[in-house]
């Protein structure tokens, strides 16, 4: 495996605050900020809704590898979809770049921040008739599995969970 580039990257459920988060984080730490999702987008043109709706889940997921396992990154944070965990070869490619830091939240907290599941491109792999609890239980040991550092953010303001991250990824480190 090839040395890291400095890197941190974010997983976690949608709303979990791995772009807001991530802003500030890259502010404390000094680092650049890439937001995956915001790349793909470039990437294919349209919004992420967009492609999913046109052309299905697994499509957009093949297009997420795609554009993530070509990412180059040096000294940055970088946020990923929610849906990037599905992919191995994705992951595998992230993390050579930098830990997966997987920002925890519990569902009762993912409730309250998520109220535009449908406009925000979420991954549904169960179809439409998927609910919150469903993708929240199906997602969460993928989380803890690729995780190299979990950090609960629960009932944290956003710059207080990113000095808590911050500090997790130096004791990992260290």
């Amino acid at each position: 495996m090839s040395e890291r580039k400095n890197c941190i990257v974010l997983i976690g459920m949608p709303g979990a605050g791995k772009s807001t988060l991530g802003v500030v984080l890259a502010k404390i730490l000094q680092k650049d900020f890439v937001d995956a999702d915001l790349v793909i987008q470039k990437h294919c043109g349209t919004t992420l809704q967009h492609v999913i709706d046109e052309q299905g889940p697994e499509a957009f997921l093949a297009l997420e590898n795609e554009v993530l396992c070509g990412l180059a990154a040096e000294n940055a944070i970088i946020a990923t979809g929610g849906s990037a965990v599905y992919s191995d070869e994705a992951m595998a490619h992230l993390k050579t770049l930098g830990p997966a830091v997987y920002l925890e939240i519990s569902y009762e907290s993912l409730v309250a921040r998520l109220t535009d599941l449908q406009d925000r491109g979420v991954v549904m792999k169960g179809g439409v008739s998927m609910s919150l609890r469903d993708l929240y239980e199906e997602r969460k040991p993928i989380y803890e599995s690729v995780a190299d550092i979990a950090v609960n953010v629960d009932d944290l303001s956003i710059t207080a969970a990113a000095r808590k991250v911050a500090a997790a990824v130096g004791r990992h480190a260290g």
